[in-house]
């Protein structure tokens, strides 16, 4: 077992977590037990008495070092798990860390890239720009002119992550099947993600890949900058970078003299977030004031795509729905959606959460667009879903954090902008694309002959079902007295089922035909016309495959 080959960092763990005094709660999840470790060694604990128990917990996650100072800063996306204080000081958690040596920065770059430091740059920086956890970042000029920075990974610092990860496994493992909370939350599930992150993380060329597919998705708009990726001196443990001389978002003294104006740029950044979002479904996981930087003719730029957000259509039009259901005051749609995550399960007292959802709807349904702060309307659901032990998909929590710290940014630059008027339009043309005539051609396309198998093949499965049991094929304790009648009489009903879902797929497929066009006519003629021939080649493709349906089964004689 893992933990006793890294027994030494266990314990290097568990002194950390008593000396903050969480020696009792480590004593009653049965772990103190499960190292082996005497439960006397509590009575060690120093406990600062000044200081609650979140700060103790923030404190203790800095000290273990850059796999835990992680895990706290994911775990602060995460309202559904933790409350809110808890969750509000893990948002204070720093990834400082002390600078590594020149030497090994030197050692590292050569190794990676296969050529002197001299031969690679005309000129390189010995002192870091900035230093974290996982890396510390340098500057530097490339032999053609270029500015860069280069980002270089910390000595060692991987296979640390791979032991504590070890060890985070082995702890989840025992909470899960010892425990009452592990039976609900499913911590190995957690951890295996929280893995996948932090091994992302690591490698910086996936990070790169990341800040080339946001300089395609937002190239056309020339308001935002990416810095170019320079993948010659790009590896898993170096990403060398465009420079972006901007003006940091926090120097308000800098911006001032810049004349930047602090409308405009609060309204871009929310802009583009919202299109990140919505338009891409791919969006920028941690949009602070350190990774975005302004210019004097209030150009942005977007830094550090080391985390970043998806989002599947399907969660997409989630956030859509309750976009509009806000912006329209319907709370069938803000319903619908919260429903439409598949949040509940059955330990969700569902009737009383339902209903402590609905007071929360009609909370914000009744107040002005202006005063509607996103990230906090998510909070609160996501608080309710911590009262009732229901587990938020990952996908909605970044994106919740996201929307978060956006709202923060762009409040300190112009207090008096409503996120959501940004939004709305963004939505609307989401919403148009989503019923598009091209859109429904498409779905038609995709799904016409899945329908068509599913309506062809539904008889002769059941049948099949049938005759096997017949034929005793399945090992059923059941003895059946005249099936050949039965199956004579099973024909005809589903003949008639069939008959049913043909008739009711051909309704289906006309009304959504009926609902683009409708649609269609009211962007121009160009899409109009579009849109007819596309509803005639529906109509006719439906009523073919219906007519060929009722062929067949008439044909069988049996309806």
């Amino acid at each position: 077992m893992s933990r006793y080959k890294h027994i030494k960092r266990y314990r290097e763990i568990i002194r950390v977590f008593i000396k903050y005094g969480f020696g009792l709660v480590l004593d009653q999840l049965g772990i103190l037990n499960y190292l082996d470790i005497k439960s006397r060694i509590i009575n060690k604990e120093e406990n600062e008495k000044q200081l609650s128990t979140e700060e103790r917990l923030r404190l203790a996650l800095e000290e273990l070092g850059p796999t835990f100072i992680k895990l706290g800063q994911i775990m602060s996306t995460r309202p559904d798990l933790l409350p809110e204080n808890i969750i509000t000081e893990l948002e204070k958690l720093h990834d400082n860390a002390p600078t590594f040596s020149f030497d090994e920065v030197k050692s590292c770059i050569e190794y990676e890239l296969g050529e002197k430091l001299e031969d690679i740059f005309i000129n390189f920086n010995k002192e870091p720009l900035a230093a974290a956890s996982i890396a510390q970042v340098h500057s530097g000029k490339l032999q053609d002119g270029q500015q860069v920075v280069v980002k270089i990974q910390r000595p060692r610092i991987e296979k640390k992550i791979e032991e504590d990860m070890m060890i985070l496994k082995d702890l989840a493992w025992f909470i899960d099947n010892h425990t009452k909370y592990g039976k609900l939350y499913e911590f190995s599930t957690m951890v295996s993600e929280f893995q996948n992150i932090l091994r992302n993380e690591l490698d910086f060329i996936i990070e790169g890949e990341n800040t080339d597919i946001f300089k395609e998705n937002l190239s056309k708009d020339k308001k935002i900058i990416i810095p170019t990726v320079y993948w010659n001196y790009t590896t898993r443990r170096i990403l060398t970078l465009e420079h972006i001389d901007g003006i940091g978002l926090n120097d308000f003294e800098g911006l001032k003299k810049a004349n930047v104006d602090f409308k405009f740029t609060a309204r871009t950044i929310s802009k583009s977030i919202f299109e990140q979002i919505l338009r891409d479904g791919i969006y920028h996981g941690d949009p602070h004031p350190g990774n975005i930087m302004v210019f004097p003719d209030n150009k942005i730029a977007f830094l550090d795509f080391g985390m970043i957000g998806k989002l599947k259509e399907e969660r997409k039009k989630q956030f859509l729905k309750i976009l509009l259901g806000i912006t329209f005051r319907n709370s069938k749609l803000i319903v619908e959606a919260i429903t439409g995550l598949n949040i509940m399960n059955k330990r969700s007292e569902i009737k009383k959460l339902q209903y402590e959802i609905d007071n929360l709807r009609d909370k914000y349904i009744e107040l002005p667009l202006n005063e509607i702060k996103l990230g906090e309307f998510f909070n609160e659901i996501f608080n309710l879903a911590f009262k009732y032990n229901i587990t938020i998909p990952n996908e909605f929590t970044m994106l919740v954090k996201t929307l978060g710290t956006m709202e923060g940014v762009v409040e300190k630059l112009d207090p008096e902008l409503n996120v959501l008027e940004v939004a709305e339009p963004i939505a609307k043309k989401l919403m148009l694309n989503i019923f598009s005539p091209k859109a429904i051609k498409n779905n038609i396309t995709e799904n016409i002959l899945d329908y068509g198998t599913l309506v062809q093949g539904f008889p002769e499965f059941i049948l099949n079902f049938f005759r096997k049991l017949e034929d005793d094929d399945y090992n059923l304790n059941l003895k059946l007295t005249g099936t050949k009648v039965i199956l004579k009489h099973f024909d005809k009903i589903t003949n008639k089922i069939s008959f049913s879902i043909a008739l009711l797929s051909l309704s289906i497929i006309i009304a959504g035909l009926i609902v683009g066009f409708g649609m269609a006519a009211r962007v121009g003629a160009e899409e109009y016309l579009f849109s007819l021939s596309i509803l005639k080649f529906g109509l006719v493709a439906a009523l073919l495959m219906y007519l060929w349906l009722i062929f067949s089964i008439f044909k069988t004689g049996r309806f």
